[in-house]
This record gives C-alpha cells, structure tokens and sequence, in this order.
C-alpha cells in the first residue's frame, strides 16, 4: 500500500521518507518487472520462429534451447521483488491471517527477517556462481553462450528482493511501534470479500476510462 502525495501531510518525517523510498523503488521494480514481460514476449515469437523455421522451411533457430535457458534465468529472477511489493507470491495466511494489531505485525516482522537471511544467503552463492563462471569462462553447450551474465543478473535480483524486504522490515516495525498506524510498503491481508470488492472496483474503473475515452473523442470531433 502506498500513500499518495496529498495524503502525506498527517504522516510523520519517517513515514514521509519511507512511502518516498517505497515509491521510488517499485518505479525501479516495475521497470524489471516491464523488462521480464517484453523477455516472454520475446520468447514467445522465437518459438513461433522456431517451429515455422524448423517444419516449413527446416531451418531451426541456432542455438534455441541455449537462448530459452538464458532468457529463463533472467526473467524468472528480476521480477521478485515487484511480485513482494505487491504481495503476489504465495502467502501461507491461514495461520498468520488469525491475528491482529501488535501480534500480527511482529510475526509479519520475524518472517521477513528469516527472508532477509535466506536471500542474503542465496545472494551471495548466487555472486560465487557467478564468478566462477567469468573466471572460467563458461558457456552453454550448443552455441557457447557466456553464462555468466545469466548468473550476475540472479544475483542482482537477489540484491533488489533484499532492499524490498528492507523496506518492509520497517514498514511493519513502524505497525508493530504503531499498531493503529497507516500501512506503508507492507502487503496487508485481505479476506475474500475485500479481495472481490477490489476486483470489482478495479473493474469499474477501468470501464469508466473507457467511456472517458470514448466521450472525449466524440466532443473533439
């Protein structure tokens, strides 16, 4: 949840900051997570080149398993942190989702600390990885792609998760100090009826610009 800029005058100087930090950081994550998208769609007509190439014209794609599991590496990876902003990942909440107030945002706390560990952990093997593949100079075996590109990319996505769950590591110690306080840069539990609620005003809205849309044009004619 992120507070618009005419809402923060009640806020404090360090929730201030910190919706700042959260909204300059998911246009970083949103561009990785736009750079991934245009990586599928790309994968999707080489496809379409590769069957159209090999059963028409016999004419393969040189090398496209290589470039499939170059692509994978990256787009699998740079997303993560836009999909913990968001909270789109798989949130074990059956548990957790029982509790409120102060008790909640401490436990939403300890998990994203043993993230933070984990990811640091993941991080750091992911950099070894990554330099010994450019010491030695690995490559894929079909048309010897360098792999290390592949590999430091994992790595800085790894790194970009762990600035994300920085910010929600003080995000939820600001609840857990403030339990009444506005969410900033947290996913906040939603039960299934505020979840249709959204789907539904997300809807609305979407077809009130359509017919926005369709208005203006009409007058501008």
């Amino acid at each position: 949840m992120a507070t618009s800029e005419t809402d923060r005058s009640h806020l404090s100087p360090g929730a201030q900051m910190l919706v700042w930090v959260d909204e300059k950081v998911f246009k970083i994550e949103s561009i990785f997570n736009l750079t991934s998208a245009f990586l599928i769609l790309f994968l999707m007509f080489l496809a379409v080149f590769q069957v159209v190439g090999r059963k028409v014209f016999n004419m393969p794609v040189p090398g496209y398993v290589d470039w499939v599991e170059f692509a994978m590496a990256i787009f699998c990876f740079l997303s993560i942190a836009y999909t913990q902003k968001l909270g789109g990942h798989v949130r074990m909440e059956f548990f957790i989702g029982r509790f409120k107030g102060r008790l909640l945002w401490g436990l939403e706390a300890i998990g994203t600390m043993i993230a933070l560990f984990i990811i640091s952990v993941l991080m750091w093997y992911a950099y070894t990885h990554f330099l010994r593949a450019w010491t030695i100079g690995d490559t894929s075996m079909d048309i010897e792609l360098p792999i290390w590109p592949g590999k430091i990319l994992v790595a800085f996505a790894f790194f970009s998760l762990n600035i994300r769950l920085l910010i929600q590591l003080a995000g939820f110690g600001r609840l857990f100090v403030h339990p009444d306080a506005e969410p900033i840069g947290v996913p906040v539990i939603e039960t299934v009826v505020e979840q249709a609620q959204k789907e539904i005003d997300t809807g609305l809205a979407g077809e009130k610009e359509k017919v926005d849309i369709v208005s203006a044009g009409g007058i501008t004619q």
